[in-house]
């Protein structure tokens, strides 16, 4: 048994502490970001990690930042030998990064997809297959040494949420496995590196027009269910797309005519409205 205090603050994160929390390496402590405003309400809400922690029964902190000597003291006094990161979205700096052995999950095959948002880029890419390292931090961006990692294909129908779903298993069962056997660390190769930046709101727009079907319909899939794209009109008003495929050829309000091909229109938000079937969206217009 590891003693382990875990960083982390996305729904990623939190499913990869659920499978870690039934392990022997159980963590003595979890620590994520503040709460924030979410929704169109700007409500503030707890990170998904602390959500999960609670429902764990884990302890729990949310200092505004983990970059302080009072931190580490507070990791260290928890009992922690290891500490744990995963998707956790801020820099680790020193005091922390040169005071603990830190272990990161990062969902991509390294150094391929170093950053911020790896499965997105990867789908994005289409790229065929992609999957989990277990890393040292280093001070450099994803560039720490990996000692285990494993992959996933990527299927033609994966989005953004199916694909998590297998990597946050694969990520939790090499975690565990780092922490079991304690394998050596291997430098990352300099060739190859890219970088997967954070999304934008250029990444979610659809241009028909600029790019060809299957371009599209791979950008929908890899911001499905938790970012979305969207197409815009004449007017800049602004229809969601959750869902579509690229197809030869079709008719309609649901077929939208690409530089290459036809993106076909399969779940869609109407500005103001709610997600809701394609074809009843047409039928509609």
């Amino acid at each position: 048994m590891t003693a382990t205090v875990y960083l982390g603050t996305s729904r990623f994160a939190a499913r990869v502490l659920g499978i870690l929390a039934g392990s022997p390496h159980r963590p003595v402590l979890v620590l994520s970001r503040p709460d924030a405003p979410q929704g169109r309400g700007r409500r503030l809400a707890a990170p998904p990690v602390i959500d999960a922690a609670v429902e764990l029964g884990l302890p729990i902190a949310q200092p505004d930042s983990v970059n302080r000597a009072e931190v580490v003291e507070v990791i260290r006094a928890a009992g922690a030998e290891v500490v744990v990161v995963c998707a956790f979205g801020a820099i680790i700096r020193e005091p922390l990064l040169g005071g603990m052995e830190i272990l990161n999950v990062h969902p991509s095959l390294l150094p391929r997809w170093r950053g911020a948002a790896p499965i997105e880029r990867a789908i994005l890419a289409g790229d065929e297959r992609t999957g989990v390292s277990i890393m040292a931090l280093t001070a450099g961006l994803d560039s720490g040494p990996v000692c285990l990692r494993d992959e996933t294909p990527i299927g033609p129908e994966d989005d953004y949420g199916s694909l998590s779903e297998r990597l946050e298993a694969i990520g939790a069962d090499l975690l565990i496995r780092a922490l079991d056997e304690r394998p050596p660390f291997v430098p990352q190769p300099d060739a190859g590196v890219t970088y997967a930046e954070k999304i934008t709101a250029a990444d979610r727009r659809l241009d028909p027009g600029d790019e060809d079907a299957l371009t599209l319909a791979r950008r929908v899939r890899a911001l499905s269910p938790h970012i979305g794209a969207f197409l815009e009109d004449h007017h800049g008003g602004r229809l969601g797309v959750w869902s579509a495929r690229a197809v030869s050829t079709g008719e309609g309000p649901r077929f939208v005519a690409c530089r290459s091909g036809t993106l076909e229109l399969l779940s869609v938000q109407p500005p103001g409205g709610r997600r809701m079937d394609a074809a009843d969206w047409a039928r509609g217009r």
